[in-house]
């Protein structure tokens, strides 16, 4: 199986279709539409299911893509090795996060010991940077709370606080700090299932015996703030990603009983890979 082959396939599965893959291999369209036809026939399947100018991974092409993944993964880390003998003189490094407040950061960091290495960053839900940490979309994953997974490999790079955020005229926004058990039938606007600060908030209300009151759930940061801006409950989120603004206060809980943890993975088996651990040991450092 020729890497080309294996090219061509990744480049219609990544952009849909065989136009948009040959435009980002620098190759004509019938080129790349017979490549992967020479793959299909090669070993008797299909790997593309066409409909009209709409395509579809078969199966059988689902099962391929982390593989072929993989192999392209593989094939740059021979690359960068033998063309740079491991001096980090070129390369590409990709990210994938939850969101920004971190991972600028750390990239940051990095980029002033390795200016020379391309780095690119992925934003999506912790499920969808998990998978593409698994199907080999990218290196590194930053995510919050502990995911235990043999396949992972994990170091933590930081604690913070979750703090309420309140309308500057609340009540509340004249306290520096309150307690858990003063959030008693207090509207709490909360965001969506399976985001790390509602997790901890939840486990630490629950265990006080504390029952706010769920105003809303809202499925991003950014409309939670504007609901806490309009004076429609109170808001939750962790200190490093608080935002100061006129029209909010932030106000601390007393003892800081609630965090949340920000951990870098990569998958185990390339832990040791010279670009991987370059950034885990810039971060650390």
């Amino acid at each position: 199986m020729s890497n080309a082959k294996l090219r061509a396939f990744l480049a219609v599965a990544r952009h849909g279709s065989f136009s948009a893959g040959a435009r980002a291999l620098g190759l004509s369209q019938p080129t790349l539409t017979t490549q992967v036809q020479h793959l299909e026939h090669q070993h008797g399947v299909e790997l593309f299911h066409r409909r009209g100018r709409r395509i579809e991974l078969s199966d059988v092409g689902r099962q391929l893509l982390p593989i072929a993944q993989a192999l392209e993964a593989l094939d740059l880390e021979a690359q960068h090795l033998l063309r740079d003998s491991g001096r980090l003189d070129s390369g590409q490094l990709k990210l994938g996060a939850v969101g920004p407040f971190h991972v600028i950061e750390m990239v940051d960091g990095y980029r002033q010991r390795y200016p020379r290495i391309e780095v690119s960053i992925r934003v999506g839900n912790s499920a969808q940077v998990l998978a593409d940490l698994k199907n080999y979309a990218t290196d590194i994953a930053v995510l919050a709370g502990r995911h235990d997974d043999p396949a992972l490999s994990s170091v933590l790079y930081a604690r913070h606080a979750v703090v309420l955020f309140v309308h500057h005229e609340h009540p509340l926004a004249r306290r520096g700090q309150v307690s858990l058990q003063e959030l008693e039938g207090q509207p709490l606007l909360q965001r969506e299932g399976g985001s790390t600060t509602r997790a901890v908030m939840e486990q630490a209300l629950a265990a006080a015996g504390v029952v706010p009151r769920v105003a809303m759930e809202i499925g991003s940061r950014e409309a939670l703030r504007e609901a806490v801006v309009r004076g429609m409950g109170l808001g939750t989120v962790s200190e490093a990603e608080f935002i100061a603004d006129p029209r909010i206060r932030m106000v601390r809980l007393e003892g800081d009983p609630v965090y949340t943890e920000t951990y870098l993975y990569c998958l185990a088996e390339r832990r040791a890979s010279r670009l991987t651990s370059s950034f885990f040991e810039a971060v650390q450092g």
